[in-house]
């Protein structure tokens, strides 16, 4: 591929001299997104802060409301829905999918057996999974869905579909799980040297600069990456996540490779990471929440990974701990590792 030029400049941001509104400062979020929305003022967004001080975010309010159509024909989400919001708003999936319903005139609702629509992280739909949710639609996103509890969650009658995204790009590819993502309507997609790239009427501007500055980037033909790695083969898209490594022995290994090999036949979540070792910098473990899956997922990593990339150690814990925006807090994880079920 030929190179291409990059910058953290964005799109237009928006009329001149419209400040960008911090609405989620404001003590309704939804209702002050609506307001700039109206005024045709950008907005300021922070991100959910899971690996870092959060960053604020600049778009415009048609970056997310050009895409409402799309999302009410995949999910049949009209006015007279019940949507179940059970995540703080402070995360951008959450406070869109409450603009999104005010917009339309669907209610928001407080309790799992009132709704029709829910939107929940993976570790959020595992928890509410019940009779309560027979029936309703899932929205999913914030982390990677597993085929094993997309079909957990159609046994128990739920209609899941699933997202990846991120602050910065909005909606990039939807489908009922992880192993089966398609680019979302109106959404350009290339992995360029392993990086997903997005091209697509809902990007953000950029950051605000008084706030600091992230992984976002722009390439001169419109495209964007937060450096999200993935792979994408005959239109599905695979997520393999940011470019986390662990470094041990003098060998970099990215944990998301890993973590490709030994998912698919998962019953359960499988994750990564590096435990500190005073010799090798780092030692490679695996946690699972399943400790069935320890057998194939170490027949997997014998015939699918070599020297460095094959973990030492496995352990079993029964819930991940997870950040305030859902998502599973790796941080948080290696220092509970202590107390974890030793698998090997």
């Amino acid at each position: 591929m030929a190179p291409f030029a990059e910058s953290v400049a964005g799109p237009s941001a928006g009329p001149v001299g419209a400040p960008a509104r911090r609405v989620a400062e404001a003590a309704d979020p939804v209702a002050a997104f609506l307001d700039a929305h109206e005024c045709g003022a950008p907005v300021a967004l922070p991100t959910s802060g899971s690996t870092a001080r959060p960053r604020v975010v600049v778009r415009s309010t048609e970056s997310w409301t050009d895409s409402f159509p799309h999302v009410e024909a995949l999910t049949g989400l009209d006015a007279s829905s019940r949507v179940w919001v059970p995540g703080p708003l402070t995360s951008t999936m959450n406070l869109f999918a409450a603009v999104h319903a005010r917009f339309l005139g669907a209610a928001l609702v407080s309790r799992a057996e009132d709704t029709t629509h829910a939107v929940l992280t993976p570790s959020a739909l595992d928890r509410a999974l019940g009779p309560d949710l027979a029936g309703v639609v899932a929205i999913v996103a914030g982390d990677g869905l597993s085929p094993a509890l997309h079909r957990r969650a159609g046994d128990a009658g739920v209609l899941v579909g699933h997202y990846y995204g991120a602050a910065e790009l909005s909606f990039v590819a939807w489908g009922p799980h992880r192993d089966a993502l398609r680019p979302f309507p109106g959404v350009d997609v290339q992995v360029r040297d392993g990086a997903i790239w997005v091209r697509s009427p809902y990007l953000c501007h950029g950051y605000d600069a008084a706030a600091g500055t992230g992984p976002l980037r722009f390439s001169e033909d419109g495209f964007a990456t937060v450096g999200d790695r993935g792979r994408l083969v005959d239109g599905v898209l695979t997520v393999l996540g940011r470019d986390d490594a662990v470094t041990t022995a003098g060998e970099t290994v990215r944990v998301a490779d890993v973590e490709a090999v030994l998912r698919p036949p998962a019953r359960g979540e499988v994750f990564v990471v590096g435990l500190p070792h005073p010799q090798l910098g780092a030692v490679l473990c695996v946690v699972l929440t399943d400790p069935s899956d320890l057998a194939p997922a170490r027949a997997r990593a014998r015939d699918g990974l070599t020297g460095g990339e094959r973990p030492r150690l496995w352990f079993h814990v029964p819930r991940l701990p997870l950040t305030a925006a859902g998502k599973v807090d790796r941080t948080q994880l290696v220092a509970e590792l202590g107390a974890a079920r030793r698998l090997s």
